[in-house]
């Protein structure tokens, strides 16, 4: 299956997205969903509105899409959720340092971006494996 890759960025006073590598395909919001509906939005207007011979490849049929999250977007979206105290148990990086990184403060290196992601990806492993009774 195709998958689109659709960037998710925090700006000064919305979330604003974008489709990586096919062009007309933006959308913004105050949150996160919205941001997401609009993108959908976006896409679905690209799909109506042009022939077939213009619309995108990876459009055409069967997709998914996988959003890319900034640290800072990720971080603040999920705040609700993952508390820096949790993330500084799942990922080893201490709150204060995640709490620049939420803020916008400071961006994290890549191998700090890489720590977050394996010990998120680690935890959706093991939610994934759990079976209640």
């Amino acid at each position: 299956m195709k998958t689109l890759e659709i960037i998710i960025e925090r700006g000064e006073e919305m979330f604003g997205a974008y489709a990586e590598r096919i062009k007309g395909v933006y959308g913004t919001g105050n949150t996160v969903e919205e941001t997401k509906q609009s993108i959908l939005d976006s896409i679905e207007l690209l799909k109506e509105y042009n022939t077939a011979e213009n619309i995108p490849n990876v459009l055409k049929g069967d997709y998914n899409i996988v959003y890319h999250f900034d640290a800072e977007s990720f971080l603040n979206y999920y705040k609700g959720i993952f508390t820096n105290a949790a993330l500084e148990k799942i990922t080893g990086i201490n709150q204060r340092q995640l709490q620049h990184y939420s803020s916008g403060l400071k961006k994290p290196r890549q191998p700090q971006l890489k720590k977050i992601e394996d010990g998120l990806h680690k935890l959706a492993k093991e939610l994934q494996s759990i079976v209640l009774i």
